[in-house]
């Protein structure tokens, strides 16, 4: 008995040391509110942390990432998207719990659907033609994530059998739905490389479209359409006497970027050691410590340009050009198809969607530029809000967080040359000062 007693008490020390802790503390900072993790070291635990605080659209202003040994410390700044310090006891409660409780490739409740993925060559009006081969099929479309990205598309689409509500599960019926999606990506030009595919997974959504963006390789194709923003700045040094592999990354801050960066290093096999992050104004600038999961840095030039390709290619898909238009409206069969169809009939690209729908409202986000890419004539706009309802879809701008002026302290990026220059101690004594653990790193 007292043998079993014994594993009890390893197995229960076992749990506590594998499961994270996390410290919500709204009193260090007056204008973020902290978010403290640390647990044991395993691939992945960053990602699940980043996800949790992103699915609820928190705006990551600086984050310090440090990992000594097989322990995992690192601590967020975040805010809403209106800039506030979390004061919600509901929202604080649900990060607690999440994040002590997340796995990797958890779903977002989307069972008793069918999940349809494609991939092929984007163009004009092609959102419009799958949504009416959809309708046609009698599939309602529940919720759907639609990005494209240097003349690629790549679709995770949630539908149930109209007449019946239940997921779609005669094989039949799947197969003419998949051959009817086809032969539409397919179009003209795309005989090899579209793809439709009925998934099983559970991946977390857009974690999922980015594997399916990496698996197409939309990276290394070339834009159709000149770019009309500055691209990311990638950089890569090795740290030889260390054995890291720095990654810095200098780009337009947004939503969900911190999420996009961390899940494509995840995905790549490669872990973050340390980090930090940090932000001003609308500029975000991230630096990364980092090996592979054998435990080796970037060994190649051909690896080393792969990963600077893939990284750009994170943080572009979903810093999307064009107008963003928001249909909220009752829900009903061969919504989308007329709404795309509308579109498309205007001369609109649509380059984003994030569909969903709640208790029979949909609730649908467009970004819409016009045939060449560039920002669509307002006059246009307005002649299409006119035919789809005035009240139904609205022109929505970026939240003001985005436009706030930049601190004079956080002008200067984190250069790669110093970053090399530094001595682990020193690097982790500045993570270990952040996360609150000593009283100073100087």
């Amino acid at each position: 008995m007292e043998w079993h007693a014994c594993l009890d008490e390893y197995e229960k020390l076992v749990i506590r040391m594998s499961t994270p802790r996390v410290v919500i503390d709204n009193g260090v900072c007056p204008t973020a509110t902290l978010v403290k993790v640390d647990s044991a070291r395993r691939h992945g635990i960053l990602l699940d942390a980043v996800q949790v605080l992103t699915d609820l659209n928190l705006s990551i202003k600086k984050a310090y990432i440090s990992s000594d040994g097989q322990w995992f410390m690192d601590v967020f700044h975040v805010t809403d998207l209106n800039g506030n310090k979390l004061t919600d006891e509901s929202v604080i409660s649900y990060i607690e719990q999440s994040i002590e409780t997340t796995h990797c490739d958890r779903s977002h409740g989307f069972n008793g659907l069918t999940a349809l993925e494609l991939t092929g060559t984007d163009r004009i009006g092609l959102l419009s033609e799958v949504f009416a081969v959809l309708a046609d099929l009698q599939c309602d479309v529940v919720d759907a994530k639609v990005w494209t990205h240097n003349g690629r598309i790549a679709s995770l689409i949630f539908v149930k059998d109209c007449n019946s509500g239940s997921p779609i599960e005669d094989s039949q019926q799947i197969d003419k739905i998949e051959a009817r999606l086809r032969n539409v990506l397919k179009g003209d030009n795309d005989i090899r490389s579209a793809k439709t595919t009925v998934s099983m997974a559970v991946t977390h959504t857009e974690r999922r479209l980015h594997q399916m963006m990496f698996a197409d390789r939309d990276y290394e194709r070339k834009p159709i359409l000149e770019h009309t923003s500055e691209l990311p700045a990638v950089t890569l040094q090795n740290w030889v006497e260390r054995g890291y592999s720095v990654v810095n990354v200098q780009c337009k801050d947004r939503t969900k970027l911190l999420f996009d960066v961390v899940c494509t290093l995840t995905d790549m096999q490669y872990v973050v050691f340390h980090a930090t992050i940090k932000t001003s104004g609308d500029k975000a600038y991230l630096e990364f410590y980092i090996r592979h999961r054998d435990g080796i840095p970037v060994s190649s030039e051909p690896e080393r340009h792969r990963l600077i390709q893939c990284l750009q290619a994170a943080v572009e898909r979903r810093a999307s050009e064009g107008v963003r238009l928001e249909l909220c409206t009752s829900d009903r069969q061969c919504l989308l198809a007329d709404v795309t169809r509308t579109f498309r009939e205007n001369g609109l690209n649509v380059t984003r969607a994030e569909i969903s729908t709640t208790s029979d409202v949909a609730l649908n986000v467009f970004y819409v530029t016009d045939a060449t890419g560039n920002l669509a004539d307002p006059k246009t706009i307005e002649a299409v809000r006119q035919k789809i309802g005035l009240g139904n879809l609205k022109v929505k701008q970026l939240p003001s967080v985005y436009h706030q002026k930049a601190e004079p302290e956080e002008q200067q990026a984190v250069g790669v040359g110093g970053a090399v220059l530094l001595s682990l101690g020193s690097l982790v004594r500045r993570n270990l000062y952040n996360l609150g653990l000593i009283k100073s790193y100087s």
